[in-house]
């Protein structure tokens, strides 16, 4: 929200500074042609004479083109005059638990959060591989498909794609509850949403206490295109921020086709030749260099911190073929699709696990974690192609009846509500439980109130915390454990039964 009194000041204090001023000689809202200052420079912030501020995008002969950030129409021959600084935001602690615009605005009050003393622009070069770090360490989401079957790292970046309304923005809320219980910053942004789904997220965030932990930058559809654009700019320059103070920092850009669509209305407007699907050829660009400065970095203590981004990318009818869509796909490290049949089946998350891939997840698992992969991986294709095969009406023998029954406990216990985020040694444990057939499929409630029971005595319980640990430690591999869990369920069941939490 900007100051439009403070803006008219910053005029005359700049026009005072550069002496150089400038006048619109064209408008098509957002873009503004703005001749008489030959020595501005792309990406620098500009000022009108009436209050409003703008940012140039392009030169172009004699004229500048100025993206503005109002949605009030400008007049030909308002004077504009040249600030010689690029645009940036303030950053600091004190963004923990605030909810601003992209230009580093408060939506509650409007104004700056005080304490930001240090400023960082928001569209830097992606840093290069020398001080990047391989991905090693898990990044734990708390949902046990994604955690088992598609592994993230922390510094990875993946996409979450899917048709509109089937799970993806709750999948992120998961994931960020999930880490800002383990400590790490978790940054919303929100890129041409509605208001109130800006507003869902801040109610979560704050409702589970975990909103000091977080920052939401939030532009919403009513909001300037300008400020759509840099949403996603301004939410990894405060990640960037966090990152070099040593803290982990899981991102979500929610979502880059919204934003892909805003800069190709700019474009247009801004006369740049259209491309495939009218989108600019610089479309894949814009992307790349904002989803590169994601990764593992390694800091000047010699110690290492992570940005991890999920951006998030809509559907149509469950088309991954389209233009954006596949742009991403070849920006990020993998993608977990979120299939709309599955959504109508009643399955939650509904992620379909065939479609998705994860490319450097893999390699931060323990023995333990890759054997359940590999494991669980082989029987959800086996159990595939047996769902498959009793639809011709095939006799159901006793290999397919188990094959099916084993399929329906872990499908149970895959299917997890918005607050239930299962810690990943509690998700191990409950697991080899139902792979062993302890937990069979006519104890179906009994599963829920293990699941339930096993992870709030987790937190609250620290001699059963370390006990699991150790069981799960101990073994090197999947088999190991296996047997450990075999020769000890009836303890760990008889802690599950008796416990009062």
């Amino acid at each position: 929200m900007i100051n439009q009194e403070e803006s008219r000041q910053k005029f005359s204090q700049y026009l005072e500074q550069t002496g150089e001023v400038g006048f619109i000689e064209k408008v098509q809202h957002p873009i503004a042609h703005v001749s008489g200052i030959p020595g501005v420079g792309v990406w620098e912030v500009v000022y009108s004479e009436n209050g409003y501020m703008g940012v140039v995008m392009a030169l172009a002969g004699d004229f500048a083109e100025v993206l503005l950030f109002t949605n009030e129409m400008m007049l030909v021959g308002t004077k504009v005059c040249r600030t010689g600084r690029p645009l940036e935001i303030g950053v600091g602690e004190s963004l923990l638990g605030s909810v601003i615009d992209p230009l580093g605005f408060s939506l509650k009050d409007g104004v700056v959060t005080p304490g930001l003393i240090e400023k960082r622009g928001i569209d830097i070069p992606p840093p290069g591989i020398d001080i990047r770090e391989r991905v090693r360490e898990p990044l734990e989401t708390g949902l046990s498909m994604v955690d088992f079957l598609i592994p993230l790292g922390k510094g990875q970046r993946e996409l979450v794609i899917g048709d509109r309304n089937i799970g993806k923005t709750t999948f992120v809320m998961q994931a960020m509850l999930s880490q800002a219980k383990k400590g790490a910053v978790c940054i919303y942004a929100g890129i041409g949403k509605k208001k109130h789904s800006i507003k869902e997220v801040e109610m979560f965030l704050w409702g589970h206490g975990i909103s000091r932990n977080s920052v939401i930058v939030g532009a919403s559809s009513s909001d300037p295109i300008a400020e759509i654009y840099i949403a996603p700019y301004t939410a990894m320059t405060i990640a960037e921020y966090f990152c070099s103070k040593g803290r982990d920092v899981l991102l979500i850009l929610d979502d880059l086709t919204n934003h892909a669509k805003y800069y190709r209305e700019m474009s247009l407007i801004s006369k740049k030749f259209p491309g495939r699907d009218s989108y600019p050829g610089d479309v894949f660009y814009a992307h790349a260099r904002l989803l590169e400065r994601a990764g593992n970095y390694k800091l000047a203590d010699g110690k290492t911190a992570a940005i991890t981004c999920l951006p998030v990318c809509e559907t149509i009818g469950g088309d991954i073929s389209g233009y954006i869509q596949t742009n991403l796909m070849s920006i990020t490290d993998g993608h977990i699709f979120f299939d709309q049949d599955l959504y109508k089946a009643g399955k939650r998350p509904a992620i379909n696990y065939f479609l998705s891939v994860t490319r450097v997840g893999r390699q931060t698992q323990s023995k333990v974690r890759w054997g359940i992969n590999r494991e669980l991986s082989s029987f959800m294709v086996l159990h595939s192609k047996t769902e498959r095969f009793i639809h011709f009406g095939a006799e159901i023998n006793e290999g397919i009846k188990s094959t099916l029954e084993m399929g329906d406990n872990i499908n149970f216990f895959f299917d997890q509500a918005l607050e239930e985020i299962l810690s990943i040694n509690v998700q191990i444990i409950l697991f080899t439980l139902i792979w062993t057939g302890i937990l069979k499929e006519e104890s179906e409630g009994k599963i829920k109130f293990y699941i339930t029971q096993a992870q709030k005595l987790y937190d609250k319980d620290e001699n059963f915390r370390i006990s699991m640990d150790e069981i799960i430690n101990s073994c090197s591999d999947f088999n190991q454990l296996l047997g450990k869990v075999s020769a000890k369920y009836k303890d760990i069941l008889a802690i599950l039964d008796k416990a009062v939490i």
